[in-house]
């Protein structure tokens, strides 16, 4: 529950944003953010590497207040983007992680016994959506497609832009403060998971997709962005060919798992896992199976070991 209480937001975002200086591309439109950060607003990482149709989409989420959800497989930065343009925007931002435990009462509130001149009395303490929608916050739904339905139906009430939230307890009608931002995070398009990957995911109710303006989709990185991540996260691997045969091996597990031949895969927060891993343990075999060989089937190993004598049957260099 948030205690409105302890809360200094700012009221409307009117520092221009240089798109180009800031993600390193024009995105064609005016951006603006606010001029002061609070504890609301992510930490700033400095080497975040922006994809241009992605950041255009979450941009334009801010700019124009529509609902943009993006979609991807784990790993590829789908919350990690919203949250670095939130910063570069210095947007308050909160997550929530639509588990199988978030509530309605979660996501509404409830009533709460408190201290009042010595007798105890009920107040209602607000959810955090409610708190949210009255504030120029950008709330951010991650793993939108593992929501229990009567939590979705909940959301369903603020999909409009102008979408107003009825408290039935507190005979309370919200309307969204004009700085309020939707977004969601989704490794299925909610049609249900057909891959056997993502357990607990399920159908979305098409009504309420279509209430969502702008769908995107984040893909894996090229190569040469993967590189310069892994390079900029681990600056003591400092071993470039190191680096390169990590990402194509990760990109044959990719091209497998497209295929149908193993049932899992390597993504960048995996390969940064594996990078991070090699200067504790000095052993490039040893920490891929730390980091990605030991999680997998029993029956897809050998594939995976040959993936990686393909990648590094010429050696290595030690650090």
């Amino acid at each position: 529950m948030i205690d409105n209480n302890y809360i200094d937001l700012p009221d409307q975002p009117k520092k221009k944003i240089n798109t180009k200086k800031t993600f390193g591309f024009d995105v064609g439109f005016d951006v603006y953010g606010f001029a002061d950060t609070t504890e609301w607003v992510p930490n700033i990482d400095d080497v975040y590497v922006f994809d241009k149709q992605t950041t255009t989409s979450i941009l334009a989420g801010f700019m124009f207040n529509k609902r943009v959800m993006i979609q991807g497989f784990h790993g590829t930065g789908k919350s990690t983007h919203l949250e670095q343009v939130a910063a570069r925007l210095n947007w308050p931002c909160i997550r929530v992680n639509l588990d199988s435990h978030i509530s309605r009462i979660d996501l509404l509130g409830k009533d709460a016994i408190e201290l009042e001149d010595g007798k105890q009395v009920t107040k209602f303490k607000e959810g955090i959506l409610p708190w949210s929608l009255q504030n120029p916050v950008a709330l951010v739904f991650d793993e939108y497609d593992a929501g229990r339905p009567d939590v979705m139906f909940v959301i369903q009430r603020i999909l409009e832009v102008e979408g107003k939230l009825t408290l039935l307890d507190q005979n309370k009608v919200l309307k969204p403060h004009p700085g309020f931002r939707l977004f969601a995070t989704t490794n299925t398009v909610g049609l249900g998971d057909i891959s056997g990957l993502y357990h607990g995911t399920q159908q979305i109710n098409q009504g309420q997709m279509d209430r969502w303006h702008i769908l995107s989709a984040l893909n894996y990185l090229p190569n040469s962005q993967e590189f310069k991540i892994i390079s900029s996260k681990v600056p003591e691997l400092n071993d470039d060919e190191l680096i390169k045969k990590m990402i194509t091996l990760a990109n044959l597990t990719r091209q497998g798992f497209a295929n149908g031949d193993i049932s899992t895969l390597m993504s960048p927060r995996t390969v940064l896992s594996w990078a991070q891993n090699f200067i504790i343990f000095n052993d490039i075999e040893g920490s891929f199976a730390v980091s990605f060989l030991n999680k997998c089937d029993e029956t897809e190993k050998p594939m995976l070991e040959e993936y990686f004598q393909r990648c590094f049957a010429e050696g290595h260099t030690e650090n």
